[in-house]
């Protein structure tokens, strides 16, 4: 991705280095927006606990019942428990209607990227803060492009923090760790990254290059988008009134559409300052499929089950991404009406 020499965001506010605080778990109540919440396995404990055969226990009663485990890392509880079941068929949503604008046309790729360097936790390296900018230029991209997306559909776009921590950080929807990855709270409109996600994102899920980072950012400010939108709230009223298991799905319907919505940025974004070289859309791709729900379920319980899916499968992810980007168009992004999802 050609990053260097641009404009970085005025929005962006570091708290590494600063305790979280707070109470160690999430307010109950005051949940976020989604994102990119995986599991980080026992690798960091120290002492006491229910051990790692306590915490396998657990996940595999929860799967057991149709709750995805990461209820528990992510800072929610499962949705919608005072609801009648739907059964299988999908959810009575009535979302706001998507806007429109002209279609801008096809994307072009170049030259390979070199990538990005390897950060340091949790203190500010020349590396950590590199990725910094990074991150700085991809949000300023994002405020670029919607800002100028919401002025054709005649509505203003207020532009989300991005907070950087190291470790844990308190937001207003509540304690959030690293272990949760990227998040959104709607109720403070901020975008949450702990800079060593990315580490991750490249050492254990081989998910690397700077343009995978780049869509992981994209997708939660396609939450803050939803928000704006009125897309958010109408999916948790939906919630309330729907069984554990259709919450998931419509949780899964809102995750799609946020990887749709940052595959528009990837579309708006090469078209007017042509970010992308060669392999780009590839690293989105790769990074999208590597943290699909069915991946992330193999690889902590070893088997897959579907009605606990939040996030969508790989190939959903990817298929959505794809989708935002070819189109560049709202009306590709309705994922709560889709035949498929």
């Amino acid at each position: 991705m050609r990053w260097r020499s641009r404009r970085t965001s005025d929005n962006v506010e570091d708290r590494r280095g600063r305790s979280g605080g707070g109470f160690p778990f999430p307010i109950p109540g005051r949940q976020g927006g989604g994102g990119f919440r995986i599991p980080t396995g026992s690798r960091g404990r120290r002492g006491g606990g229910i051990g790692i055969i306590g915490i396998l226990i657990i996940f595999g009663l929860m799967l057991l019942f149709g709750i995805d485990p990461r209820v528990i890392l992510q800072g929610g509880i499962p949705d919608g428990g005072g609801g009648p079941s739907t059964g299988g068929g999908r959810p009575e949503i009535n979302m706001p209607e998507l806007p429109r604008f002209d279609n801008p046309g096809r994307q072009s790729s170049e030259e390979r990227q070199a990538g990005l360097p390897r950060t340091s936790r949790p203190g500010r390296s020349a590396p950590s803060e590199e990725l910094k900018q990074f991150v700085s230029v991809v949000l300023a991209d994002t405020e670029d492009v919607w800002n100028d997306l919401f002025r054709r559909i005649r509505q203003n776009y207020r532009e989300p923090k991005l907070v950087i921590f190291s470790g844990a950080v308190r937001s207003d929807c509540g304690f959030g760790q690293t272990a949760m990855g990227p998040f959104y709270c709607p109720l403070d409109q901020k975008v949450y990254v702990d800079l060593s996600f990315y580490n991750e994102l490249r050492n254990r899920f081989q998910a690397p290059g700077d343009f995978a980072m780049a869509y992981v950012i994209a997708h939660e400010v396609g939450h803050h988008v939803q928000t704006l939108l009125g897309i958010a709230e109408k999916v948790q009223q939906v919630k309330t009134r729907v069984s554990p298991r259709d919450a998931n799905r419509v949780q899964v319907m809102m995750e799609l559409q946020a990887d749709c919505l940052a595959g528009i940025w990837a579309n708006h974004a090469e078209r007017t300052k042509n970010i992308l070289e060669f392999g780009d859309i590839e690293e989105a791709l790769n990074a999208a499929s590597a943290i699909g729900d069915d991946q992330i379920q193999k690889q902590t319980t070893g088997y897959v089950v579907p009605d606990a899916f939040t996030h969508g499968s790989s190939e959903q992810r990817v298929r959505w991404f794809s989708r935002g980007f070819q189109s560049g168009e709202f009306q590709a992004c309705d994922t709560f009406n889709s035949k498929q999802l």
